[in-house]
């Protein structure tokens, strides 16, 4: 990877250290894990005893108190990997579902949660999405009412990511009649009426496991409220500029791998007297795809430092979204027609690119929301 000026000497030991794990628990194994629909959980409690699980979480609960930027430079170094699957296990739990713990969450619901969570003890998941309401926060239908010293939760969520092995999930309800009117709880596996109601069979992030939540009368205790009651939406939408970021560093990561590997097989791959490299329409649509991955790794790096400054860049963030997931299916589609017959072929890191990238255009908000978001803060 080109170096960016927010680099600092922790940064490549950081990218290193995620290198090292990456190299010798994670690809020489992952093929397996795309058969079983699962990343293994002594993988994760590996990455949490190596420090890898909440580096932007406190420090009294195990984390690093790490910034926004070292946090994208740990996304984007587990990008690094080609198993899709496992990257957005991690990613969920470190960057879209652990961090409303961390923001939200009271002293006591920290200290009974957060060190487990960051040694990978416990798996988080986020539970948002429903079958009518994906990118429409606002939609949701579950509803979590008071009943003395508990609340009762009742409704379905719809491809939740880690939904079947996770262990504590943070579920959004609405707790009054107003569209914004929701509230965050902690829902913990195993509580009575709430049940895993299928696990949904995808087309790519096969090592990923994902899930129909179903809440069937669930009572929970009231200090399970994560925040305040009835702002829950504000919650979801603080913790969107985390998520996108992160989605940013997988979509440019599996650019990165896509361009680094083709030019690799361009430059060997023997056809029409030369190598394809020797073709002109290769070596430019290659210069150019790289070019923009350049470009926008390098505004993904303006986006996180942004955040570092307090600024509030809903608008970037989106843009970041949308140029990214729209970017990876270009690059990688391309480099994977560049592969000829071997890129339609099961089990090839290309093929395997190209049908996990299809996704970030439409998982963490779809290409045409995120350019709503933009365009209504023109």
């Amino acid at each position: 990877m080109t170096a960016t000026i927010y680099d600092t000497p922790e940064h490549e030991l950081l990218r290193d250290q995620v290198a090292r794990f990456l190299a010798q628990e994670v690809e020489p194994f992952a093929a397996a894990w795309e058969e079983t629909g699962m990343v293994p959980r002594d993988v994760l409690r590996r990455m949490g005893q190596a420090g890898l699980l909440g580096i932007a979480f406190e420090s009294d609960y195990g984390g690093a108190d790490a910034d926004a930027m070292t946090n994208l430079v740990f996304a984007e170094a587990l990008s690094q990997s080609t198993f899709a699957g496992f990257i957005i296990t991690v990613l969920v739990h470190t960057d879209m579902a652990g961090p409303h713990l961390h923001h939200a969450g009271s002293p006591a619901q920290k200290a009974k949660y957060l060190p487990k969570v960051t040694a990978g003890e416990m798996i988080t998941a986020v539970g948002i999405s429903e079958p009518g309401a994906g990118s429409d926060v606002a939609g949701i239908r579950t509803s979590a009412r008071r009943d003395g010293d508990e609340w009762v939760l009742n409704g379905t969520k719809m491809f939740i990511t880690n939904g079947v092995h996770a262990d504590l999930y943070f579920v959004a309800a609405k707790t009054g009649t107003a569209r914004h009117d929701m509230s965050m709880f902690i829902v913990e596996k195993g509580t009575p009426g709430f049940t895993v109601g299928r696990a949904l069979k995808k087309t790519g992030w096969l090592s990923s496991d994902t899930a129909e939540l179903v809440f069937d009368n669930v009572r929970i205790p009231a200090e399970n409220l994560l925040g305040e009651e009835g702002k829950g939406f504000y919650s979801v939408m603080k913790n969107f500029q985390t998520e996108r970021i992160a989605l940013g560093a997988m979509a440019i990561g599996h650019c990165t791998q896509a361009l680094k590997m083709t030019l690799d097989y361009v430059r060997q791959r023997q056809a029409f007297g030369g190598t394809l490299w020797d073709q002109q329409t290769i070596r430019q649509r290659l210069s150019m795809l790289d070019a923009k991955t350049r470009a926008a790794r390098q505004f993904m790096y303006h986006c996180a430092w942004s955040v570092t400054q307090g600024k509030d860049i809903v608008q970037e963030v989106s843009m970041l979204k949308a140029l990214t997931g729209e970017l990876v299916n270009e690059v990688v589609q391309t480099c994977q027609q560049f592969h000829g017959g071997m890129g339609f072929i099961r089990e090839t890191a290309i093929e395997r690119l190209w049908r996990d990238a299809r996704v970030l255009a439409i998982g963490g908000g779809a290409t045409e929301v995120m350019l709503e978001e933009v365009a209504k803060r023109y």
